[in-house]
């Protein structure tokens, strides 16, 4: 006697009942993602800043003389104009007497154009560190042909945030004290026990 054969498998009412419930769910979970995204991306930016003012700190203290951290739009390069809120950063070594010639100027740099894409930098164009790894003044007249402007010995903030008309969960600061201490910090908590990450 023959018995029918048992079916397997799923039936396209299954199919199609299981893919509208998953284009619900990602259609639903997009805007959470995206923002995840964003700030994803603009802590990484942060952090690159970050890395970026340490090297030239400890440039600074590894040579024994004045080292800039700088912010440009144009590609890192020796003596760069220097914009305050530049999406690109790059690190110089700084003449100690004037006409004085410094071999190797160019220590290094970062184009950082994938991360601030939709990012938005705002801070100091330019901080100069002393042989101490502290931030300090300078106004000699090399500094001001190399960049355009001197260095001020004031505590330095870069905010970096996302432009995006969406995403504007979280802004990420890098702040710089008078005294050579960097750290990143989350904006939108206060520094607390708690919330060591806090600004």
């Amino acid at each position: 006697m023959l018995r029918a054969a048992k079916l397997r498998g799923f039936t396209i009412i299954e199919v199609l009942i299981t893919v509208s419930l998953m284009s619900i769910l990602m259609f639903l979970g997009q805007s959470v993602f995206t923002t995840w995204t964003a700030n994803a991306k603009a802590r990484s930016l942060a952090e690159a800043i970050q890395n970026g003012v340490r090297a030239a700190q400890a440039e600074a203290v590894r040579r024994n003389r004045q080292v800039a951290f700088v912010l440009t739009n144009a590609a890192p390069a020796a003596n760069v104009a220097a914009v305050a809120n530049g999406r690109n950063w790059y690190i110089q070594v700084l003449p100690i007497v004037a006409g004085e010639t410094v071999n190797t100027p160019y220590v290094q740099g970062s184009s950082t154009g994938s991360l601030t894409a939709g990012m938005s930098v705002t801070g100091p164009a330019l901080i100069c560190f002393n042989s101490q790894g502290r931030i300090t003044t300078n106004s000699a007249a090399a500094v001001t042909t190399a960049f355009g402007m001197t260095c001020a010995a004031t505590t330095a903030n870069y905010a970096v945030t996302s432009t995006s008309a969406n995403v504007t969960d979280r802004t990420f600061n890098v702040q710089v004290a008078m005294g050579g201490k960097v750290r990143m910090c989350d904006a939108s908590r206060t520094l607390s026990t708690t919330n060591p990450d806090g600004c």
